[in-house]
């Protein structure tokens, strides 16, 4: 399956500096987001971490077919003081815009890919062609191991929660062993009750 996943031609990306701190809180602000404004499954949305002498943080980032159709109703779904931006548009307390544009640059270079094309399948144990054929993960690695192509049959225990990263213009998901022969996604699902019901 081939997903145009990079920010750039049609696609355009909105960064977006809510005052998140962790990556759990970012996480469900971008569910709350895209299910509010019932955003396309085309939508990729990313968390970037950040640190200034000010302070730390976890902003996002949503690269979208029509970033300026979704602009006013994001503004409406975001938090009060939230800062954002859009090319040269740009809405909110300087610090927060300052934020959100270092997040609005980010993908495809960096990122932590929340939502993309492709992760509604990613639910129980899947197999490494399912990954690569019916999502935009482009490539896998396996922490600790040389790199080598990965069996298509390998079985990848996904705990319902695949967070791939953007390296260079790949989305790349890193993999551990796991019990059983099976792999899984290095980063582990917290299960705080406001997360658990998302993939």
């Amino acid at each position: 399956m081939t997903f145009p996943h990079h920010a750039s031609g049609v696609r355009s990306v909105i960064g977006v500096d809510a005052g998140t701190v962790t990556l759990r809180e970012a996480d469900h602000l971008v569910h709350r987001v895209l299910g509010e404004l019932a955003l396309t499954e085309g939508v990729f949305a990313c968390t970037h971490l950040y640190r200034t002498d000010e302070r730390r943080g976890t902003t996002i980032s949503l690269t979208l077919p029509d970033a300026d159709a979704v602009w006013p109703e994001l503004l409406k779904a975001l938090p009060e003081g939230a800062g954002l931006v859009l090319g040269g548009r740009t809405h909110g307390p300087a610090g927060m815009v300052d934020a959100a544009g270092l997040a609005a640059a980010a993908p495809p270079r960096s990122g932590r890919a929340v939502a993309y094309p492709g992760v509604a399948h990613l639910t129980g144990t899947v197999t490494v062609a399912d990954l690569l054929d019916r999502t935009a993960i482009e490539h896998l690695v396996v922490l600790g191991a040389p790199a080598a192509e990965l069996p298509s049959a390998t079985e990848v225990l996904t705990q319902d929660h695949v967070r791939p990263e953007w390296r260079d213009g790949v989305l790349v998901l890193v993999l551990v062993p796991a019990a059983g022969g099976l792999l899984a996604p290095f980063e582990v699902p917290d299960p705080t009750p406001c997360c658990v019901d998302h993939p």
